[in-house]
């Protein structure tokens, strides 16, 4: 090999060490803390104030889930189910009203459009923490505070939810399609629920997941409206239950239990949806 050609393999190999390096860190960074939990919710409370964490002895795995369902007569379980109503029924319904949206932004006319269409794109650069007084005063108003609602109904309207409706009908849902559905006598609700919908499916999909995990990790919100520990979602009653620990020990180890199964619907809707969810961020990307 010459000597210009061992100068050129060279830098390709230290850039692909350095690359290899850059992922590995990121990879470490990412799983370490995970694996912390895994370690620490299955150790009693000893071990997990000790310096026993990463050793295989002192494990507590049932006891301390045990422990967590039947902690404050089983409260972490109605959080639970809390959590689930306002994710999953929040982010299927907080979708569809995302899409159906972005739709109509997109194929149909109407006064203003874009200047509104601007205004979703501004949205979307709010952060949720400034809107969670005036959310607060406008449920005061209703009557709503402290209840399911004053949760539920905000997070069914989503800015970005919307942008990305638009973005998803104008890569998946043909203009020809629809002249064509219409000129066979199809009306519009017709037209969209039996035609574009199904042609949105990995759009839905993506934008489900995409408001699945922002409710999930709602925190802010839920802290301001509610009150009554029965509504909690799981990452409100962990901070209560947290921050009685100081004061509680025996609170530790249920936390750190609670937070390794509050994890587990996100990974499970990405891995069970994930094919949908890689076909849906292509959309647009292949004419």
């Amino acid at each position: 090999m010459s000597a210009t050609g061992s100068t050129l393999v060279r830098p390709r190999l230290l850039g692909r060490a350095t690359v290899n390096a850059v992922v590995a860190i990121s990879v470490l960074y990412t799983l370490l803390p995970v694996l912390w939990l895994v370690l620490a919710a299955a150790k009693n409370r000893d071990a997990l104030f000790g310096s026993a964490l990463l050793s295989l002895t002192d494990f507590s795995f049932g006891q301390n889930l045990s422990d967590l369902f039947a902690m404050d007569g089983g409260l972490y379980g109605r959080w639970y189910v809390n959590s689930l109503l306002y994710a999953v029924l929040g982010a299927a319904v907080g979708a569809l009203v995302s899409v159906a949206c972005g739709y109509a932004f997109d194929k149909y006319r109407f006064r203003h459009k874009e200047k509104l269409f601007g205004l979703v794109l501004a949205a979307v650069m709010v952060p949720q923490t400034v809107l969670a007084l005036p959310l607060y005063l406008m449920a005061s108003e209703a009557g709503l505070v402290n209840t399911f609602w004053a949760v539920f109904v905000p997070v069914l309207f989503n800015p970005f939810g919307v942008y990305l409706g638009r973005i998803f009908s104008q890569g998946y849902v043909p203009d020809e399609v629809l002249e064509a559905a219409r000129i066979d006598g199809a009306g519009e609700l017709t037209l969209y629920a039996r035609v574009a919908l199904r042609m949105l499916g990995p759009g839905l999909v993506t934008v489900f997941l995409f408001q699945l995990t922002a409710i999930w990790n709602n925190f802010f919100l839920p802290m301001v409206m509610l009150s009554d520990q029965d509504l909690y979602p799981v990452s409100l009653g962990l901070y209560a239950w947290n921050s009685s620990a100081s004061v509680s020990p025996e609170y530790y180890p249920v936390v750190v239990m609670g937070s390794l199964l509050a994890v587990v619907p996100l990974i499970l809707a990405v891995v069970l949806l994930q094919r949908f969810w890689r076909s849906g961020l292509t959309a647009g990307a292949v004419k």
